[in-house]
Parts: C-alpha cells; sequence; structure tokens
C-alpha cells in the first residue's frame, strides 16, 4: 500500500489507488458505517417543524463501546480529570443536543468516501487516480480521521508511541493486519493534509 495524495490546482487532491487498497479503503468504512449505525433518533412524527427537528433529543449517556465512546467522547472533562456531578450533567446535557448531528456528519464523510472509492475502476494489476474536490477532501480527512480512531481504539494505540510498538509485532500476530492498515491510513491522512496545505 504506497499511494499518497497529491494537491490539484483547484484545490483539491488525488490519490492513485489500486485495487487492493479500494478494497480495503472500502471495507474499513462499510465496517464503520454499521458501527456508527442511525444513532438514536427519533422517529419523525406528522407535522414536525425545522424548529422541533433542531431541539431533537439525542443520547445523553456515553455509547458503552469503547470505539463509539472514541468517536463520540464526552464535552466536559478528559483523561486527567475525575468528573464530578457538574461535570456529568453538563457532559450529557451538551451530548443530548450534538450527538445526533455529529453521528450524521460522520456517516455523510463514510459515505462520501465510499461513494468516491465506486466511481474508480483500476486497470488490471495498475491502479486508478482518484480525483477529490475541496469539499470531498474535507469528508475525506474526516472519514479517514474516524476510521484512525476506531482502529487505534481496537488496537489499543494510545499515543504515537504505539505505532513503532505495534509495527514490531510479528507477522503471526493477528493484529498485524490491522496495525498496516492504521499505519496506512496514517499515510493518507498526513499527505492529505499536507497537500490541502501545500
Amino acid at each position: 500500500m504506497t499511494g499518497h495524495f497529491t494537491p490539484l490546482p483547484d484545490g483539491g487532491a488525488s490519490v492513485p489507488l489500486d485495487e487492493v487498497e479500494i478494497s480495503i479503503l472500502r471495507s474499513l468504512a462499510v465496517q464503520l458505517m454499521e458501527l456508527i449505525g442511525p444513532g438514536e433518533e427519533p422517529a419523525e412524527r406528522e407535522g414536525d417543524d425545522l424548529l422541533a427537528s433542531i431541539f431533537n433529543d439525542g443520547p445523553s449517556e456515553p455509547p458503552a463501546d469503547p470505539v463509539l465512546a472514541r468517536l463520540f467522547p464526552d464535552a466536559y472533562g478528559g483523561p486527567d480529570l475525575v468528573p464530578d456531578d457538574d461535570v456529568r450533567a453538563a457532559s450529557a446535557e451538551f451530548r443530548r443536543y450534538t450527538e445526533n448531528d455529529l453521528r450524521s456528519r460522520k456517516r455523510e464523510d463514510t459515505l462520501a468516501l465510499i461513494r468516491a472509492l465506486d466511481t474508480l475502476a483500476p486497470s488490471a494489476g495498475g491502479s486508478a487516480e482518484l480525483r477529490l474536490k475541496p469539499g470531498e477532501c474535507r469528508q475525506w480527512l474526516g472519514a479517514l480521521n474516524d476510521l484512525r480512531l476506531a482502529i487505534g481504539t481496537r488496537l489499543e494505540a494510545t499515543d504515537e508511541e504505539d505505532g513503532g510498538e505495534l509495527l514490531r509485532l510479528p507477522d503471526s500476530d493477528p493484529r498485524k493486519p490491522m496495525v498496516m492498515a492504521y499505519l496506512w491510513l496514517g499515510g493518507l491522512q498526513e499527505t492529505l493534509v499536507e497537500s490541502l496545505m501545500g
């Protein structure tokens, strides 16, 4: 897996992807979409207006799944703060009004990635060039970040040091393919950021 993004004159970016890379990215994105799911959005009722839909309550508790908890963290507190009742209440209130929208945006970003991949038709044994417009680049950045967070959480990678430790795993370790995907996604994400800044 060697694809790296390069800038386009219109402010977008391009990357060559072969059949295997397309398949891996698409599979990971589909799994992420399934994990994110629809959330706890209330069913639409007849007569609901726009204002009412904006203030629909979402969940107030953090997700139990560690990956979802990483994708939808509490707004207040942090790793070094033991939350008290006020912090928990503020986080619950913030989550009620933001998680459904955040979940929707993450689904849209991931779906944009899948749809872009579905337009590619690499030649036999070759690659296809994916060309993204600036708005699509932002969606790809969001989706790549979410994929890395999900995989990193499953691998229990906590900081940059873990990447090196994980890379040294023997090839027989069942986590090795996910480690390689995690590092590859990091390279894609980094080169996409550089393309947008350059």
